[in-house]
């Protein structure tokens, strides 16, 4: 019996938005994406603050976030919803 699905591992990375570090403790990720950095993050980032006519910007943080989900594939030979050989 061969083998017909072999799914493919996807890593899919993303970044939370831009905050004050101080504030950037309590960030989460989205629903279904797992944390990969800690404390305040990472300060590679600027936030915006808009005050009457300036926006003024300051250094921040954000955290970065992945999430590892299945593609369903056919493996070589086989095709289609189902995954039919020859």
């Amino acid at each position: 019996q061969m083998k017909k699905q072999c799914d493919q591992k996807l890593l899919v990375r993303m970044k939370t938005e831009c905050v004050p570090c101080s504030l950037n403790l309590e960030t989460q990720c989205p629903a279904g994406y797992t944390k990969i950095t800690n404390g305040t993050g990472i300060p590679d980032c600027r936030y915006y603050l808009e005050i009457k006519t300036h926006t003024l910007s300051f250094p921040g943080c954000r955290h970065h976030c992945m999430k590892e989900f299945e593609q369903p594939e056919c493996c070589e030979g086989h095709w289609g919803p189902d995954c039919m050989g020859k």
